[in-house]
């Protein structure tokens, strides 16, 4: 296979420096990093160490390999609808989790050391099913 810097590249095609981001629903966010669990290489994944006790600015940066959040971010779809990287505080932003979902997702506390990828998965499909009834919730939810 032949490489080319980009500007050899622009003598040969049109290329374009600009990429539109992929546009998935915070539903289909969710399914997508469940199936990418169910059908990750690795049966088990690490967690994460005292989530819920870290410094805002600590917690948010957390990240290790081999996690559950690793998996999302190896996932290219996932990756082209914005995923940037592997961390607790881009989990949160782009799932759109609280920290207590994500809490109930990878840390130590709830699993040990490692955790199934098909119980995450299974927790991811409930998150993304999940619909608040209620009154209150069915008017949010029509106004926007």
């Amino acid at each position: 296979m032949e490489q080319y810097a980009l500007d050899q590249l622009k003598n040969i095609a049109k290329v374009s420096t600009t990429c539109k981001r992929l546009e998935l629903t915070r539903r289909e966010r969710l399914e997508r990093w469940a199936e990418s669990l169910e059908h990750s290489p690795r049966p088990f994944l690490r967690t994460l160490h005292e989530t819920e006790y870290k410094p805002i600015a600590d917690r948010l940066a957390l990240r290790d390999d081999g996690t559950p959040l690793s998996v999302a971010f190896a996932d290219p779809i996932l990756r082209a609808a914005g995923m940037e990287n592997d961390s607790y505080g881009e989990a949160k932003r782009f799932f759109e989790l609280s920290d207590e979902q994500l809490h109930d997702l990878v840390c130590f506390c709830h699993f040990g050391e490692q955790v199934s990828a098909a119980v995450i998965a299974r927790r991811l499909r409930k998150m993304a099913n999940y619909n608040p009834g209620g009154f209150f919730a069915q008017l949010r939810a029509f106004f926007g």
